[in-house]
């Protein structure tokens, strides 16, 4: 399932998202210009390694990425569901609430993975902090979404819940599943999702105002 939009009227242009998502694709668009020994040594330097601990990286792992279809669907989810936190919560917040959902799902991740020298990068772990928020503040909010079923492709309009606790259910099975296997270069950081899920839940009350904002549903 990939989520097109998120139908809540917004008040303001979410112009930390934004930002944040062109700061990512900068990162990602200089990286391609680094020879690839140069490449590697900037991932070893900047990206998150369990078998060592460099806290700055807990940071600077969440604007690095592995790939053209990993840039695009975070960059993707983070304004889908982004945008709408952040006009929830106003600018400044949310750029705080971003990041530390991010170095808290960083942190499970290193604790989950210790002694793993593969470099993990992305920044799907404060995503996932963000659609954990956007669980708790708009359950009922209808999500305009793509579901592939076979060689069969429709539009439907879902309960934010619904997707979002179905996304997180993937994210506990798959990551359960992968902790009796062995580290590869093409491990996924499940972990850190759930942490940075869980986070985003635990967190986004410190965050919002006294109400939610109900009145900004779509029918």
């Amino acid at each position: 399932m990939i989520p097109l939009r998120a139908l809540i009227r917004m008040n303001s242009f979410p112009a930390v998202t934004l930002g944040l998502i062109v700061l990512n694709v900068l990162v990602f668009l200089f990286e391609l210009t680094l020879p690839p020994d140069v490449h590697e040594a900037f991932q070893q330097r900047y990206a998150l390694i369990p078998s060592r601990l460099v806290l700055t990286t807990f940071v600077t792992s969440m604007f690095l990425h592995a790939g053209f279809l990993h840039i695009i669907g975070n960059m993707w989810f983070l304004w889908v569901f982004g945008s709408r936190i952040e006009d929830a919560i106003g600018r400044g917040k949310f750029l705080i609430f971003y990041l530390l959902c991010g170095i808290a799902a960083a942190f499970v991740h290193f604790v989950v993975n210790l002694g793993s020298p593969i470099p993990t990068v992305g920044a799907s772990g404060a995503i996932a902090g963000v659609m954990g928020a956007f669980l708790l503040m708009y359950p009922r909010a209808r999500i305009d979404t793509l579901i592939f079923i076979v060689i069969f492709v429709t539009r439907v309009q879902l309960p934010a819940a619904l997707l979002l606790i179905y996304w997180f259910g993937l994210q506990l099975v798959s990551g359960l599943f992968s902790v009796e296997q062995t580290f590869h270069q093409e491990s996924v950081a499940w972990f850190a999702h759930i942490g940075g899920f869980l986070t985003g839940m635990a967190v986004v009350a410190w965050f919002r105002g006294p109400q939610r904002r109900l009145d900004y549903y779509y029918r």
